[in-house]
């Protein structure tokens, strides 16, 4: 049996990721979603252990202790992290996994793993990228400054990842996440097919 393949979708807040993500769950077979564990409230509509597990900084801070996570990072002054047990059973059972991470996140797991297939997820401009989170309405104005500053740095990281996908049209931006993992599962099951032909040869 294969291993799971580790896609990992970053970006900046207000870029789309998030529903990028969602929509290729409802899509491709084989794929789960890693949830991610945080200490920031739920905002509205979010489900506790579907769109997140959200727990007190005790908690997270103990999990640590405990080595719970593969990857955690303090974003916007609240700590994230993924669970380290669900993402080795995933990809020990060939069950691919898609992570919704952050920059410091993604880093982290690349070097921990040394695979996995990294997208970064950003409209075509800043202004546009300024508005998506102004309509947004669930930031207060010391914090949209805070997350637009935050989105600077970020895209300073954008030549770590393997895949930019920008987000304009969210049918044209989910072609290309779309492409990226057949591509990702095809030229592995090419690779896999030749070691089992030829290898012992």
């Amino acid at each position: 049996m294969r291993e799971g393949i580790l896609f990992i979708v970053s970006g900046p807040s207000g870029g789309g990721k998030t529903s990028l993500v969602k929509e290729a769950l409802k899509t491709f077979k084989n794929l789960s979603f890693s949830v991610s564990v945080t200490t920031r409230k739920p905002r509205e509509g979010e489900v506790d252990g579907k769109d997140y597990a959200f727990v007190s900084e005790a908690e997270f801070r103990e999990m640590i202790k405990k080595g719970k996570f593969a990857e955690y990072a303090s974003v916007h002054g609240h700590l994230y992290g993924t669970p380290l047990e669900e993402l080795e059973n995933a990809r020990k059972s060939g069950v691919d996994m898609i992570l919704d991470i952050d920059i410091q996140g993604a880093r982290q797991i690349k070097e921990k793993y040394g695979a996995g297939v990294f997208c970064f997820v950003l409209p075509s401009s800043f202004g546009i990228l300024k508005e998506r989170l102004i309509e947004r309405g669930s930031e207060k104005s010391g914090d949209l400054e805070k997350r637009l500053s935050e989105a600077k740095r970020e895209m300073e990281e954008i030549n770590n990842y393997d895949y930019i996908i920008i987000n304009d049209s969210f049918n044209e931006a989910f072609d290309c996440l779309s492409a990226v993992i057949k591509s990702a599962r095809c030229e592995y099951s090419r690779a896999a097919e030749r070691i089992g032909k030829d290898y012992f040869a």
